[in-house]
């Protein structure tokens, strides 16, 4: 994610549901050209699109173009490189889940087990 010492560059994301492409680009100090282009480049970037093709921005959307931008101009990544790291971390968080899937799973089924033997 975003490096801690960078939080206090970017301003606080407001709890709102949706962003304007014009609020995500306050909020994370990239122009809505560079915003536009990078959902071309990397997959995990996908606004809603409603009425006129406006994008309309979530807010994982934007705390995942704060990590590219940290990625990108904090770390010194490329933008194949930072789509390798974002779809690592992601199959990262795919097998934690599924093992905690797997984990719950187990559990349920040692209880199912236990009535049924009694």
């Amino acid at each position: 994610m975003l490096e801690p010492s960078h939080n206090n560059e970017l301003p606080p994301i407001p709890g709102k549901r949706y962003f304007t492409i014009g609020e995500v680009s306050d909020l994370c100090s990239v122009k809505a050209h560079v915003l536009r282009y990078w959902e071309q480049e990397f997959p995990q970037l996908a606004p809603v699109k409603r009425r006129g093709n406006r994008r309309y921005y979530q807010r994982a959307d934007v705390l995942t173009i704060r990590q590219i931008r940290s990625l990108l101009y904090d770390q010194g990544y490329t933008i194949g490189g930072a789509k390798q790291k974002l779809q690592s971390e992601e199959s990262k968080d795919d097998a934690t889940q599924y093992h905690q899937i797997v984990r719950q799973m187990i559990v349920e089924l040692e209880e199912v087990l236990a009535v049924l033997n009694s």
